[in-house]
């Protein structure tokens, strides 16, 4: 049994619905233009050269965290809340607390990036969720993460009742209700871990213990997402394809399984032990790629045995093919981590990314769906491109210094280019940070466009 529209596809999307919908996508538009300011500043700082303009780092670290947390944790995470506004019936109660969610999560998603310029406290490089140590970063991280946890909340009970599990089961709907399990499993991880670690553990160690497991746990919110996103992607930009429905399901839910381990590792193992962040490591390393990739291989053969897009939905078609191509380099990448170098960055930007364009591809979907001209024309058309050859080249420049031994989290003179390879790597690296931001800036632009261009008969829609 084929897919059918009716199986893929989102459900007709009332007023409600559609208005939530699309402040959430508004809300990760300004997240990734926020992430994109941060990257150029991060970019030009780490530039063979640049220590003449940047000669302190704590520059770099606080913009980098900024980076981080608004390109990686907000982004991705509104997007979740564009697919949750989407399954969650449009009643005046679910839409009020959505209203909250929503405030919430904007008030956080400012204040971070407003944490940057005031208050005192160093940067700390941990992994996943790096911190500002300033009262009002916290601050504003706990509402954040407050108006995702009741998002998510709704969307799990809107879900695990209403979808439904005979012949035709709505992967939209399935992939809401497994992403609020892993989003709802990393909010517990974390719980447990501030719980469980020790109060004379302080500075970075703590905050990496904190958020080692509920950061390895979000990962596959995000390989949740990225599935989604491929199969519409595919779906809309007249992609065959191949296999039956069921096929679909049992990936989605297979890509979420692994996170009902969790509450076993923080049972067995106390947090701050090498063998829970082990137990975390491999539960990624072994379940992370269990479904995306099969899922993966799945839509591009259906790319390569399918006629040539449409122009009306060519950008679909580009973003569809970067993230693949970006996702999967990343993935190859990783293969060749040894030691604390630029291979690791190289790893993550390239599967992170990939993500990124994914996301990036479904918001251009969205538009019509949600009342808006969609996107087309020479920019819509070359910025999947752009960004997506920009990253290629950042990343093919990181993997290239990590092999010469350069390591990750520095910047200026602290990276010690000492040869000629090593400044050619790194320039590549600039050069191509330098094309992903113009990317990332086109896209904000296009979907700025878009906002201030609403399809007749939106405002009627919307009463």
């Amino acid at each position: 049994m084929q897919l059918e529209q009716s199986q893929i596809d989102f459900h007709e999307i009332s007023p409600r619905q559609r208005r939530l919908s699309l402040r959430w996508l508004q809300l990760g538009v300004l997240a990734l233009g926020l992430a994109g300011l941060f990257a150029l500043l991060l970019v030009l700082s780490r530039t063979p050269g640049s220590e003449a303009f940047f000669p302190w780092l704590d520059f770099f670290h606080t913009a980098l965290v900024v980076h981080v947390d608004e390109s990686v944790l907000i982004w991705f995470l509104a997007m979740s809340g564009v697919v949750w506004s989407l399954v969650i019936p449009g009643s005046s109660r679910s839409s009020l607390l959505q209203g909250v969610a929503l405030v919430l999560a904007l008030i956080g998603t400012l204040g971070i990036a407003l944490s940057a310029f005031f208050g005192e406290g160093a940067p700390l490089m941990n992994n996943y969720v790096p911190v500002l140590q300033r009262p009002f970063f916290f601050a504003m991280l706990v509402i954040f993460g407050l108006g995702i946890a009741l998002q998510s909340l709704l969307a799990l009970n809107a879900t695990r009742w209403s979808m439904g599990f005979g012949r035709q089961i709505h992967l939209p709907s399935l992939s809401a209700l497994t992403l609020s399990i892993a989003v709802g499993m990393a909010l517990l991880a974390l719980l447990a871990a501030w719980l469980q670690i020790p109060r004379e553990v302080e500075g970075q160690g703590y905050y990496e213990y904190l958020f080692w497991g509920g950061g390895h746990t979000l990962q596959f919110a995000y390989t949740q997402l990225i599935m989604l996103a491929w199969l519409l992607l595919a779906w809309h930009s007249g992609v065959r394809l191949p296999g039956a429905g069921r096929w679909y399901v049992a990936l989605l839910l297979l890509g979420v399984a692994p996170v009902l381990l969790v509450p076993l590792i923080y049972s067995l193992h106390a947090t701050v032990t090498l063998a829970s962040h082990t137990a975390f490591t491999q539960l990624m390393q072994y379940g992370g790629g269990l479904a995306v990739t099969p899922l993966g291989l799945l839509v591009i053969w259906g790319l390569i045995n399918s006629p040539g897009a449409e122009t009306d939905v060519r950008p679909l078609r580009r973003t569809l093919w970067m993230s693949l191509l970006l996702f999967f380099c990343g993935g190859l990448i990783s293969l060749f981590i040894a030691g604390v170098n630029t291979i690791i960055p190289a790893h993550y930007h390239g599967s992170i990314v990939g993500v990124t364009l994914a996301l990036m591809g479904l918001a251009y979907l969205l538009l019509p769906k949600l009342g808006f001209v969609p996107a087309s024309g020479w920019m819509a058309n070359w910025q999947p491109w752009i960004y997506g050859f920009g990253q290629l080249l950042h990343i093919g420049g990181l993997a290239a210094s990590g092999a010469m031994g350069i390591q990750r989290k520095t910047a200026g003179a602290a990276q010690m280019l000492d040869s000629l390879s090593a400044k050619l790597a790194m320039g590549v690296m600039g050069l191509g940070g330098l094309l992903a931001v113009i990317g990332g800036i086109l896209f904000v632009w296009i979907m700025l466009q878009a906002f201030l261009r609403p399809a007749q008969g939106l405002s009627e829609a919307g009463e």
